[in-house]
């Protein structure tokens, strides 16, 4: 369907072939965001063999404030986006580029705010998350250095989004890329060879943070570029309207940190930070698929945001199957891996002749996991496709439900009334019933049923 611009023929989202449209977005914000997010599993990779299992246990009981904050800026970037891409579609550049301009500014200011919140009150925070004084110590060695870092990280993923929407995903990937090798260089580097433990690890994170926000500034030179920063701007109601329209990927963040929150209380309580250690190693396996399940769902933000704008139901009907299709060829691969070589995969995060206790601890997670793997990826893309048809209220419904009431619900409901069976059977089964919410809300509302063609 063209729209009255006359410009549908320039932009292959709206005109051309579906797989390799698809694979030219999908390809490009998979990796984007696993560079954007590789950083805490690298750390936990040169954490865990060199500093040892406490410090793994440290970092992982940091998680619940990073995701607060992660989760805040990720809804801006995916609300401002889905927004943008709006807007791109009917060809209101002036409209795209100030949600552009205010999205970068108000991430800014949160993230300057969680800064200066993290260093006055960081003993208050470690006492929040469950953890015991006397690793207090290790956790400041990261948390008082990263604080700091997450002003150019946050600033810089925002970025990054608004750049692949205005049609730059090339250059996105590069900037990211460039950044993630640099991390793990500079890991190698100040973790393993210099010995300086949870501290270099922070230290390699935040340069790399300020080489890929460098690179990704060169959008800013870009003289074809469609959106434009202006610091003065009118209408900041946007923002919180941008805000709600991504809060699902807010309250995915957000609910992550807080079931880590009660994971870490719970293993705390009954295995100490053996079990925190152990079910840190296994989380990395969780967070790395998510990363790829939500590459490939950031995706469909472009690709359906687009489409919604110009009124081609039909075309996010097929984008949609691309997704589905990929998504579960990726779980079925994942989860053959699991069987087939899942204590290898809990090695490369733990030295076994220092812990082998905590490894095998981590062995019996994943032997309860594996089921998670098979749904989670498809609940992530249903959540994002309600985002981007704009229904924010089943969006968040979905993203709510898998992660945090009902993991929050089964896992004290396991503690309380079926102590002898494994806690973390809560995650898995959480995955498998928000499947059925999610496929029954996506039923409800099918591209056809949203977009209306008149006549």
């Amino acid at each position: 369907m063209d729209t009255e611009t006359g410009k549908d023929s320039d932009n292959p989202i709206l005109t051309g072939p579906f797989w390799p449209v698809f694979f030219r977005y999908a390809l490009p914000s998979v990796a984007g965001v696993l560079a954007l997010t590789t950083a805490n599993i690298v750390d936990g990779f040169f954490i865990g063999n060199f500093a040892g299992a406490d410090a793994l246990a440290a970092l992982n009981l940091l998680i619940p404030w990073f995701t607060l904050l992660f989760g805040m800026a990720l809804a801006l970037a995916i609300g401002g986006t889905v927004r943008a891409g709006r807007y791109l579609g009917e060809g209101r550049t002036d409209a795209a580029s100030a949600i552009f301009s205010k999205c970068l500014m108000a991430t800014l200011a949160l993230a300057l705010t969680g800064a200066l919140v993290g260093f006055l009150f960081h003993d208050g925070i470690y006492r929040v998350l469950g953890a015991s004084p006397d690793i207090y110590p290790l956790m400041s060695e990261y948390f008082l250095v990263i604080i700091w870092v997450l002003v150019a990280q946050l600033v810089t993923m925002v970025l990054y989004y608004f750049v692949r929407v205005d049609g730059f995903p090339g250059l996105a990937t590069t900037a990211l890329v460039a950044g993630a090798a640099t991390n793990i260089l500079l890991d190698a580097l100040l973790v393993g060879y210099l010995d300086y433990g949870l501290r270099g690890a922070a230290i390699a994170t935040g340069l790399a943070q300020v080489l890929q926000f460098a690179v990704l500034a060169r959008y800013f030179l870009k003289p074809e570029r469609k959106l434009h920063f202006q610091l003065q701007q009118k209408h900041w109601q946007e923002i919180p309207q941008a805000f709600a329209n991504g809060v699902s990927e807010w309250i995915n963040e957000l609910s992550v940190g807080l079931v880590m929150l009660l994971i870490n209380w719970l293993l705390m309580t009954t295995q100490g930070v053996a079990g925190v250690a152990a079910f840190t190693v296994v989380n990395y396996l969780i967070f790395l698929s998510l990363m790829v399940f939500y590459g490939i769902s950031d995706a469909m933000h472009v690709l359906i945001s687009h489409n919604l704008g110009a009124g081609n139901a039909e075309r996010i009907r097929r984008f949609m199957g691309c997704g589905a299709t990929v998504i579960l060829s990726l779980a079925l691969t994942l989860v053959v891996t699991v069987w087939l070589f899942g204590n290898q995969v809990v090695r490369l995060f733990l030295d076994t002749t220092a812990d082998p206790a905590t490894a095998a601890l981590a062995d019996r997670f994943l032997t309860i996991l594996w089921p998670l793997f098979l749904v989670n990826g498809i609940n992530v893309l249903l959540s994002v496709y309600l985002t981007a048809m704009h229904k924010a209220l089943p969006s968040a419904l979905v993203a709510f439900s898998r992660s945090l009431v009902l993991p929050a619900l089964l896992l004290v409901g396991i503690a309380r009334f079926a102590p002898e069976w494994p806690l973390l059977l809560a995650l898995p089964l959480a995955e498998w019933l928000t499947f059925g919410l999610a496929i029954a809300l996506f039923l409800r509302f099918r591209p056809q049923r949203v977009i209306t063609v008149p006549g």
